[in-house]
């Protein structure tokens, strides 16, 4: 009686898990394909309404294939300048210590919180025509690209801050031990696990840039074929009553960015097989009565070409 009432009450449970799974499931698919998928649907289809020909005439436009090779090189600028700066100040809020590090570390959300087109303000005013500096970028593509830089600064910085946090300094120090210089031990140790981190940031920060409108609207000028991105060119067409155009320079956009993050992401998936893969426990053997740590990193021989004598192999 005992088990068959246990069993009673548990399949009701289960079912009640399922449905409530299930339900959870539903309204997360629902939200999402209201919030982005339905808008993305739309906009692919406007963008072919007058046919692929149409679309295909619009996208190599003189205006707009200049428009869109200026957006991708400024983005690719941009994001490998992030990868560099922003592991570095990673780093520096993780490994050191200083004063005003709380403040250096709210300083980088800021162009979160702060609206873009108040950034290119801000930007215009000290790199502008009347800037205390002296420095005029305004209608520049270094002033450009000074707004994207401004504007991705968090990317890289936010994914690779909890990765340093949670990374083992065990190893390194291991390593510096048996005679590992501080660059080999970033190499090899340290760099291939911020990589992945590193990778989603830099996808992040280039997505951003592609798409950024406010912080460069002001400080680009929009001048043709020589400071206007594509999000300028796309509210342009707008403006100017040409919505298939718009639409069909959006759907490049759309493409590009997804591309670059399903393939970043197709990547950190494979890396983070192959590492667990080569992954191995840390043997340790006793050497002339003392004890001894042998590494095995990577599937590599030790850190700094140190080899052990024919008893630890």
């Amino acid at each position: 009686m005992a088990a068959s009432s246990a069993v009673a009450v548990t399949r009701p449970a289960a079912v009640l898990g399922r449905a409530g799974g299930g339900l959870a499931r539903g309204i997360a698919l629902g939200y999402l394909s209201l919030i982005v998928l339905v808008p993305l649907a739309a906009l692919i289809w406007s963008s072919r309404a007058q046919g692929l020909g149409t679309f295909w005439d619009e996208i190599t436009k003189a205006e707009a294939a200049s428009a869109l090779k200026l957006t991708l090189v400024a983005a690719l600028l941009v994001a490998a300048f992030n990868a560099v700066t922003g592991t570095a100040i990673a780093w520096v809020l993780v490994r050191d210590s200083f004063r005003g590090k709380g403040i250096v570390n709210a300083v980088i959300d800021l162009p979160f919180a702060l609206p873009t087109i108040v950034a290119g303000l801000v930007l215009l005013q000290l790199y502008g025509p009347q800037s205390p500096f002296g420095v005029n970028l305004a209608f520049q593509r270094t002033g450009l690209v000074l707004a994207l830089l401004f504007v991705t600064l968090p990317f890289v910085v936010r994914a690779v801050q909890p990765v340093l946090l949670e990374l083992d300094r065990e190893m390194e120090e291991a390593a510096e031990s048996l005679g590992a210089r501080r660059l080999a031990v970033f190499r090899r140790i340290v760099f291939p696990n911020l990589l992945p981190a590193i990778l989603s940031g830099v996808a992040l920060a280039f997505a951003r840039a592609v798409g950024e409108f406010g912080a460069v609207v002001l400080i680009s000028g929009n001048v043709p074929f020589k400071t206007e991105v594509s999000s300028v060119y796309i509210s342009g067409q707008i403006e100017s009553d040409n919505p298939a155009g718009a639409a069909a320079v959006s759907v490049v956009l759309l493409l590009i960015s997804l591309g670059v993050l399903l393939l970043i992401g197709a990547f950190r998936h494979w890396r983070t097989r192959h590492e667990a893969s080569l992954a191995m426990p840390i043997k340790r053997s006793r050497r002339h009565g003392g004890a001894t740590a042998k590494f095995r990193l990577r599937g590599r021989r030790p850190i700094g070409g140190q080899r052990g004598n024919r008893h630890d192999r």
